[in-house]
């Protein structure tokens, strides 16, 4: 979800690469089927790709890398302790009602339809927050 959320914000650009891939994630595991009609109602598609693991060759070459909750943060940060300083959380950026800055992103699997509404609405709020900070930060070819 996060993904196809954050691939449409940036669709009008030509400077982003965006992926995804999950410190448990199984290569091939299929789009959930509840983000994929979320998703689809936004006239967004993902493909067929499926899920994949992070990788060592994934980190390397990102610049940024938004861990969804401050555990993935933990686990990718002891995979990967050369490279802490891209790991930042999804929600590093955002106060969200009710829940502060540096929140973790509701796991909507298995909870249903409004589940996976409520993790796109914190997408939503995250998402331009994340396009700023990575704007800021980053220099591209130009080091």
């Amino acid at each position: 979800m996060a993904e196809g959320l954050f691939r449409k914000a940036v669709e009008k650009r030509g400077d982003f690469e965006v992926a995804s891939a999950g410190v448990s994630a199984h290569r091939g595991d299929p789009t959930a089927r509840d983000t994929a009609r979320l998703l689809d109602g936004r006239g967004i598609k993902l493909g067929n790709s499926g899920s994949q693991p992070v990788t060592k060759a994934l980190v390397e070459s990102s610049t940024h890398i938004f861990a969804m909750t401050s555990g993935h943060l933990e686990i990718l940060e002891s995979m990967f302790p050369d490279y802490t300083d891209k790991f930042y959380l999804t929600c590093e950026f955002v106060d969200l009602p009710g829940k502060g800055v540096g929140a973790d992103v509701p796991d909507p699997i298995g909870m249903g339809r409004k589940a996976y509404e409520e993790t796109a609405k914190t997408l939503d709020q995250a998402i331009p927050t994340l396009i700023a900070f990575i704007d800021q930060t980053w220099q591209g070819d130009s080091k």
